[in-house]
């Protein structure tokens, strides 16, 4: 009797569904491809592995043993009742979205500095304004609060516009491949932040990680600091960030928010000085990172179907 697999991933082209066909098959699995989740729901009951994206495959499956989210962040699996196989493993895709998120964040902080976005606004309403102010990546202070996939990938391709020093901030203080000018333990957060002109964000969103940076934080950074976030809302005071946006002392480019999509009353709409842009950094249109998806997803297999330990297991505890 053949085993099931269940992959529901919108952005997949036929050489990607050919390539999981083939593996899955080769060890015995029958496979079902889906646009939608509520496709799936269906033949979920008797799903071993799923590779989506949405809890509520994994929450009506009761006979799955390992579940492959698309997406880095896992946060929507962390719930109690996400799993109804509570021994099922979990993996995400991290890994393969460092190189779009790192190019979306170079993309909105040279907006910031060159004023594109402010052009653009003169533009639309037809005003030839020159010579704003701008500023650039070469000689700025940079810190990266996240030194995993995408603070390396985005490290590397600033590494080229010469900023004067790049920090990494993480968990234990390491230095991963030496990529990083040095690296702080999380605790010293603070002891940056007076020194960094560009802070980007790329952290999960976890109890640790909740409003790490706050309003202490935001007030300790420079007059004119930007602030980049591509990891999740919770990890920013949005409140306390948009009170110094209005006040004119910092800017920021927002990615991710504490409510999303951003209600159609919020005020970030109008803020001042914010970039918006709809969760988009690490969007799955990009060939590449559907390409590496797929491809952790046949490695990790490879190792389900020998008995081995999987890559990038997430711990539903810790959050990550």
């Amino acid at each position: 009797m053949s085993r099931l697999m269940l992959i529901v991933f919108p952005n997949l082209a036929e050489k990607h569904s050919d390539r999981i066909r083939e593996a899955a098959e080769k060890h015995g699995f029958q496979v079902l491809f889906f646009q939608k989740a509520s496709q799936a729901l269906p033949y979920t009951g008797d799903a071993e592995v799923i590779l989506g994206g949405n809890p509520v495959l994994s929450q009506n499956a009761p006979n799955l043993q390992w579940f492959t989210s698309r997406f880095a962040g896992t946060d929507p699996f962390m719930a109690p009742d996400a799993f109804a196989n509570p021994s099922a493993v979990l993996t995400s895709s991290s890994g393969a979205y460092g190189l779009t998120i790192s190019e979306h964040v170079v993309m909105v902080i040279l907006e910031i500095l060159r004023r594109q976005h402010e052009y653009w606004q003169h533009l639309q309403k037809r005003e030839w304004v020159r010579r704003l102010p701008v500023r650039s990546i070469y000689g700025s202070r940079i810190t990266l609060l996240g030194t995993g996939d995408i603070g390396q990938y985005t490290v590397q391709r600033l590494r080229g516009f010469e900023p004067a020093q790049m920090v990494g901030v993480n968990r234990g203080g390491k230095n991963p491949g030496s990529m990083f000018d040095r690296v702080l333990k999380s605790e010293n957060l603070d002891q940056i932040l007076p020194e960094t002109d560009i802070l980007i964000i790329s952290l999960p969103g976890t109890e640790a990680t909740f409003h790490i940076v706050s309003e202490k934080q935001l007030k300790l950074l420079p007059d004119d600091a930007v602030v980049i976030n591509v990891g999740r809302g919770s990890v920013v005071d949005q409140n306390a960030l948009e009170k110094e946006l209005r006040s004119g002392r910092l800017y920021a480019g927002l990615d991710v928010f504490e409510e999303e999509p951003v209600p159609p009353e919020s005020s970030l709409w109008d803020c001042p000085r914010l970039i918006i842009t709809p969760h988009v950094s690490g969007d799955l249109t990009l060939p590449y990172t559907v390409e590496k998806i797929v491809t952790q997803f046949l490695e990790n297999l490879e190792r389900y179907c020998a008995g081995e330990p999987l890559l990038r297991v997430v711990d539903r505890k810790a959050g990550y």
